[in-house]
């Protein structure tokens, strides 16, 4: 007998629908799983066959053909765990096949036949909605998520026992339902606020300017500044997500695995912060099926990374892709994947081994060339591709004491979002984009003409700091959105100075 489930997997942050044949036929007794089964999908029938003894149902001592289509995909993840167990009982007779039409069913069996959570629900319900799927059945642990979808009936079940029962018509689960309103209005955090930073009036500001234009920033001072402090509250001062934005971000922590249990959606901006120790397949993603990284789980967030002339160098390197593409490709024998990765990247560092180096009261130990090799480990591109450079010095002991309140994040934040609206009205005609950190250099020709006294600041500046085409290009780009965040429609001197400030590192090099 033929029994078919309609079931789906996952392949980069996206589901594609898996058809579940199960074909129970006279012969020795056998188990075979066929359409390029991999790792824990192979693994299932173990786990279905003790699952369907333990929940008090009969494997057919028969042979059993399980067909996975389209067979020339490799299947991964234990997702059809719960589709093949359904078919096998809908095959054999001892579960009617009429609740199973138009209906999607994803989840991995325990050994006692209860459902566990699996990776990638929200990209399931977005596939059973695109293939016209009536509902989607699921663990119950995987409800809220996979009921973000509207348009769609979701709903959890905790048992095999319990889905075997919904589909016989002896009970009801309950569709799953999620405010979204209310999720999207839990948008900033309360962990952590501007208002904690004392002093530091030229790195706010930075900091101000980099969230506004979505600008990449490096932070150099010395231990104990507060470099760390004002990173973690970039993403406080970032405008809040749409929806849209949301759903993205949500796909990619729910196939890494990393999405907190229970909740339904990101709504807060990602901070991802790895140690200096991670490779570059942690970062950039990899695996035989690949997974993604810290580059893309930091998508539409900040990726932080602290010491950075501490990681190796080969790691630093992969960055270059995503920074100028917004995109992570990754290739191998059997598939080659995109994952999104359009994220800022805000990173801090020393400006010697010591610390020290130009701090006003303590003196670095420092010879000139280990200074030299230190800061050579983070190579001349890849700083190109960080449009501000910003010295953070060491707060003065008035500042950490004084009794004047610093600004919140949410007064920050309302300017930024002024800043963002200009930058959406400026490049409405222009579809994928949406800050200024991401003009080419012929957007820049079109949004961004220069006056002649804005072109000999500008040229002079070339002259002295001997700036690359890249860097000219991100001293525009910065000039662009400290415009935006005065409500000025025209580059100003002004503006521009205050954009080569930014570039500390070339200005280091200019005066050495």
């Amino acid at each position: 007998m033929l029994a078919r489930v309609c079931s789906a997997a996952v392949l980069g942050i996206d589901a594609y629908p898996v058809d579940v044949e199960v074909d129970i036929t006279n012969g020795l007794p056998s188990f075979a799983t066929v359409g390029l089964p991999h790792g824990a999908v192979r693994e299932g029938r173990e786990r279905v066959g003790a699952a369907l003894a333990n929940a008090g149902f009969q494997l057919p001592l028969k042979r059993i053909t399980v067909n996975l289509a389209p067979a020339d995909i490799r299947k991964d993840g234990s997702g059809l765990d719960l589709p093949i167990a359904v078919g096998i009982l809908a095959a054999s007779g001892q579960l009617p096949d009429g609740g199973l039409r138009g209906l999607m069913v994803a989840g991995e069996v325990g050994l006692e036949g209860d459902l566990r959570p699996v990776r990638g629900a929200l990209p399931m319900a977005l596939a059973a909605r695109a293939a016209g799927c009536r509902g989607l059945l699921l663990p119950q642990d995987n409800l809220s998520e996979a009921a973000v979808v509207e348009g769609l009936e979701v709903r959890g079940a905790r048992t095999l026992v319990e889905v075997c029962a919904y589909l016989a018509g002896d009970l009801e689960l309950a569709p799953g339902r999620v405010d979204l309103p209310a999720l999207m209005a839990e948008r900033h955090r309360d962990d952590c606020d501007f208002s904690d930073v004392r002093g530091q009036p030229a790195a706010k500001r930075a900091l101000e300017v980099a969230a506004a234009g979505a600008h990449n920033l490096l932070l150099i001072g010395p231990p104990g500044a507060g470099k760390t402090m004002l990173a973690r509250r970039l993403p406080t001062i970032l405008p809040s997500m749409t929806l849209d934005e949301a759903l993205e971000t949500t796909k990619i922590h729910s196939v890494a695995g990393v999405l907190e249990g229970g909740r339904a959606l990101c709504v807060l901006r990602p901070f991802r912060a790895p140690h200096h120790t991670v490779s570059d397949a942690g970062l950039i993603g990899g695996g035989s099926v690949p997974r993604p990284g810290e580059v893309s789980l930091a998508h539409g967030g900040v990726l932080f990374l602290d010491e950075l002339p501490e990681f190796r160098r080969n790691v630093l390197e992969v960055l270059r892709q995503p920074l100028e593409d917004g995109v992570v490709t990754l290739s191998r024998a059997a598939v080659s994947l995109t994952f999104p990765a359009r994220f800022m990247l805000a990173a801090a560092m020393n400006p010697c081994p010591c610390g020290y180096f130009g701090d006003p009261v303590h003196s670095c130990r420092c010879a000139e060339l280990d200074v030299e090799r230190y800061r050579a480990r983070v190579s001349g591109p890849l700083l190109d591709r960080i449009d501000i450079h910003l010295e953070v010095p060491t707060v003065p002991y008035r500042d950490l004491v004084g009794p004047g309140a610093e600004e919140a994040s949410a007064t920050v934040r309302q300017r930024v979002e002024l800043a963002r609206i200009r930058q959406r009205e400026r490049f409405r005609d222009r579809r994928g984009l949406h800050a200024n950190a991401h003009m080419s250099a012929r957007d820049l020709r079109r949004y961004c003409p220069l006056s002649e006294p804005v072109q000999r600041l500008l040229r002079d500046a070339v002259g002295r700091l001997g700036l690359s085409a890249r860097a000219y290009h991100r001293v525009i780009k910065i000039a662009r959105t400290i415009a935006d965040l005065a409500g000025a429609d025209e580059l100003s001197p002004s503006h521009v100075s205050e954009a080569i400030q930014y570039r500390s590192l070339d200005r280091r090099r200019a005066a050495a």
